[in-house]
């Protein structure tokens, strides 16, 4: 799955177009390199966004195309 489309459906990030200009502002990591909005994310991967001051740093549970509201703490875990 693409990055933008993760940080969407895990509800990271709440809209995907937010997603990709962090994306390419170069503020979201996978596994410690900068990744763009295209990369593919796998279960296992950490992926490290920077928001202003502070960054917040988890590891991917699950991957699914869509997912309700209550599950989407499900498909990651903060480090």
């Amino acid at each position: 799955m693409r990055l933008d489309k993760y940080l969407k459906v895990s509800r990271l990030i709440k809209r995907r177009t937010v997603a990709n200009e962090a994306c390419d502002a170069g503020r979201v990591m996978i596994n410690g390199k900068v990744a763009k909005a295209g990369s593919p994310v796998s279960v296992g991967d950490i992926i490290e966004i920077g928001f202003g001051t502070r960054t917040v740093k988890v590891e991917v549970l699950d991957v699914q195309e869509t997912v309700r509201k209550d599950e989407a703490k499900d498909l990651f875990r903060y480090i």
